[in-house]
């Protein structure tokens, strides 16, 4: 069972007021705090493991800098990979950053201040399903999430290059 902090949390993070007003308010707030701190530190961390997504834009071709929550997926020496959870808090419209990666799978994340190349999968059938389960476990609110729109939530499974 989560702490009661976390669960207050969880259960704020749930709401459609939250889902109306953390796009714009906690991407500026971890950008800004990440550059300033040298990529030490992520504020919306603190709640869930984040990464700092570089993509090439789907359309533009342009760097795209993007602060996400991930669920990494362990490995013998630390994260193996990493699982990309496309919610968007719970709004109707797929996040611009998955169909960066649609269009260009091979990107970079900022993971505790290390620069990774890694490989983006889109997850599909019972591979999804497994990964979909894992992320409930793991931050219930995405339930809530995927309950008010009518869009599948997209998940991606990064794995380093070499």
């Amino acid at each position: 069972m989560a702490p009661p902090g976390i669960r207050l949390v969880q259960k704020v993070s749930s709401t459609r007021t939250f889902a109306r007003l953390a796009p714009h308010v906690i991407p500026a707030m971890d950008r800004a705090v990440h550059r300033l701190t040298r990529g030490k530190v992520l504020v919306s961390a603190q709640m869930l493991p984040g990464v700092i997504l570089t993509a090439r834009g789907a359309r533009s071709g342009l760097e795209r800098r993007t602060p996400l929550a991930c669920m990494p997926e362990e490995g013998p020496d630390g994260p193996a990979t990493w699982l990309l959870i496309g919610s968007n808090f719970g709004r109707p419209g797929h996040p611009a950053w998955t169909a960066n990666l649609l269009a260009h799978p091979d990107a970079e994340i900022n993971w505790r201040g290390t620069d990774i190349p890694v490989t983006a999968r889109l997850l599909n059938s019972a591979e999804r399903e497994e990964a979909w389960a894992a992320a409930l476990k793991f931050w219930p609110p995405y339930a809530a999430y995927q309950a008010r729109i009518d869009r599948e939530i997209r998940l991606f499974r990064l794995e380093r290059r070499s």
